[in-house]
């Protein structure tokens, strides 16, 4: 049975900046519902039962901080990532207060909002399809009993190491940049840096990457990928 689509809602005031996320969120193989003030959006709320909502915090009709809290009220789970204009801590905290999932400053970059949308989804939806296991090519992960194979052979990592091959594995095949691996795999970002993160690429290398084929590749300048190597011809 094919896999259902999750379900975005995008409720944005600026018709242009909707539409582009809403058709880069399909791109990416998101079922996507636009919604252009408070009101709309709680009206596609009922008929579309988005998993996530993309929310602008300034909204025509109202303040997208209060539709948050009136849904949180209202006994409605859908995570939520905001959108705003505005970049203090004090905004920031207001927006989780109120029962926000995660937080994106304009201007943003869309692969960075489709990155936090997967990274928040994963949080609140584990997925169990497989027993919690996600598997590219002969790597296996068992994020329940936190173990890694390769070859069927077991490998010891740390948790540092876990969540950063768990996140560029299931997003094999992308290329994720160093900003999106800070901002979902350093919980603490001011413990995270572009240097912490090339040490513990090299580190999952020489456990993962001790089997062949290697699968963590070098995008020079913009990041890292899991992949099978590209034949050369």
């Amino acid at each position: 049975m094919k896999e259902r689509a999750s379900r975005i809602l995008v409720v944005d005031d600026e018709p242009f900046l909707a539409d582009l996320v809403g058709t880069a969120l399909r791109y990416e193989g998101f079922e996507t519902e636009l919604a252009g003030s408070a009101e709309q959006a709680q009206s596609r709320l009922r008929a579309f039962n988005p998993d996530l909502i993309v929310l602008d915090i300034m909204l025509g009709d109202g303040s997208g901080l209060e539709l948050c809290r009136r849904l949180r009220s209202e006994r409605c789970q859908a995570p939520v990532v905001f959108l705003t204009a505005r970049d203090t801590v004090e905004d920031k905290v207001r927006g989780l207060t109120v029962g926000g999932d995660d937080y994106l400053t304009k201007p943003f970059s869309l692969d960075e909002l489709v990155a936090r949308i997967r990274a928040v989804l994963r949080r609140t939806q584990p997925d169990d399809r497989d027993g919690g296991r996600v598997v590219f090519a002969d790597l296996e992960i068992d994020e329940d009993a936190h173990q890694v194979y390769r070859h069927g052979v077991p490998i010891t990592l740390s948790p540092t190491e876990f969540r950063l091959l768990h996140y560029l594995t299931v997003n094999a095949g992308r290329v994720i940049s160093k900003r999106q691996i800070l901002d979902n795999v350093w919980e603490d970002e001011l413990s995270g840096n572009d240097g912490v993160i090339q040490t513990y690429i090299s580190y999952l290398r020489r456990k993962i990457d001790a089997f062949d084929p290697p699968l963590i590749h070098t995008v020079p300048r913009i990041g890292y990928v899991i992949r099978m190597p590209v034949p050369r011809g």
